[in-house]
């Protein structure tokens, strides 16, 4: 899920060399400890992404699953948790009213707000609502149990004319990362009523820029994150087979050699990914640009050892993982960090299903 990046816990005031918090191998003990202390009290630099509540539930899940250590945490409590915050019709006609019923994110969304002297309630997300799927799964819980009916009709009033998403019934911006979360929310539901699939689809190749690469809007620079949300969702829409580097791929609705051509000019000397031409190695990159390549197949043709050793740079002495080498951990970076490693085959972790950022496990239920 393609979402804004979350502000890091303070820095150090002067920052100290790259590889002062650097350790020479993976530290799966340590990163378990800094989820678990996440789930348990969350630091007040975080205190401004309240809103945010379900999506930082699902870095902490998530990043425990993948480090295989989901059982540190009590399962049928999470999901009677993340299923509180599901938004549920007054009446039957209310799903046709224009408002999205999935899931809200955080516990102040569901408070009612005041506009002109009328309490009305705030509405659910996409991105919170892909999040909470995507804990459930993570946990076990069936979503047959889950009224998706309701959900994905009313899910369909986010779709606009072009066939991009807005991620709430408010109004907001629209963009390839809640294109993203309404294909991921429409696969785990095993139903694509949610959405028009080709306006989607038709939205999507308009993002393609002449470079190869996605920007989050038609005609907007390519960024390693709208990419992802790009490949991602054609291919959990099935628009993009197995192997679209194969000689039978041809046909490909995307321009395939000009899209790996830009990802791979992605990796930087350093061996870590950059979001954009001329920017720094970022951690997160590692699983928007890495596990792109992997859906494309071409995750063979990167330096797989230099990446490693970038990763080790950013990686803390206390778990978790910062943005760039010698800062202190926050929790989205941490997570994708994690993702990363998973990707790199890491002796001790679960397989990651790069097209939904669960695990293979979670997204199988196998």
């Amino acid at each position: 899920m393609a979402e804004p990046e979350l502000e890091p816990m303070e820095e150090p005031p002067s920052p100290p060399p790259p590889d002062y918090y650097s350790n020479p191998e993976f530290d799966k003990d340590r990163h378990v400890t800094f989820l678990q202390m996440m789930f348990q009290l969350l630091p007040w630099q975080y205190q401004n992404q309240e809103i945010n509540r379900l999506t930082l539930a699902y870095f902490v899940i998530s990043g425990l699953d993948l480090l295989s250590s989901i059982d540190r945490v009590d399962k049928d409590a999470v999901a009677s948790w993340v299923l509180s915050f599901q938004a549920h019709p007054k009446s039957e006609d209310e799903p046709n009213d224009g408002q999205f019923y999935g899931f809200h994110g955080s516990r102040t969304s569901q408070f009612p707000g005041e506009s002109r002297g009328v309490l009305s309630h705030n509405g659910s997300h996409l991105a919170s609502t892909y999040c909470a799927l995507s804990i459930l799964k993570i946990v076990g819980y069936n979503l047959s149990s889950i009224d998706s009916e309701m959900m994905l009709t009313s899910m369909r009033n986010l779709q606009q004319p072009d066939g991009s998403f807005m991620p709430i019934h408010i109004g907001a911006e629209t963009d390839l990362r809640f294109m993203y979360c309404a294909a991921a929310i429409c696969f785990m539901l095993e139903d694509w009523r949610g959405m028009d699939k080709e306006k989607a689809k038709e939205y999507i190749i308009n993002c393609q820029s002449y470079d190869g690469g996605f920007g989050l809007t038609p005609g907007s620079e390519s960024h390693g994150g709208a990419t992802y949300c790009a490949v991602a969702s054609l291919r959990l829409m099935g628009f993009i087979g197995d192997d679209p580097l194969s000689n039978s791929a041809t046909s490909s609705i995307v321009n395939v050699p000009l899209l790996l051509s830009w990802i791979l000019q992605r990796q930087a000397t350093n061996g870590g990914f950059q979001g954009r031409p001329n920017k720094d190695s970022d951690t997160c990159y590692a699983f928007w640009v890495g596990a792109t390549l992997r859906i494309l197949g071409g995750h063979k043709f990167i330096d797989e050892k230099e990446l490693h050793r970038f990763l080790l740079t950013c990686q803390s002495e206390y778990g978790g993982f910062s943005k760039f080498p010698g800062q202190f951990p926050d929790l989205y970076h941490s997570y994708y960090g994690i993702t990363a490693f998973s990707l790199l085959g890491e002796s001790g972790m679960s397989s990651l299903c790069v097209e939904l950022g669960i695990t293979d496990q979670a997204a199988t239920g196998i």
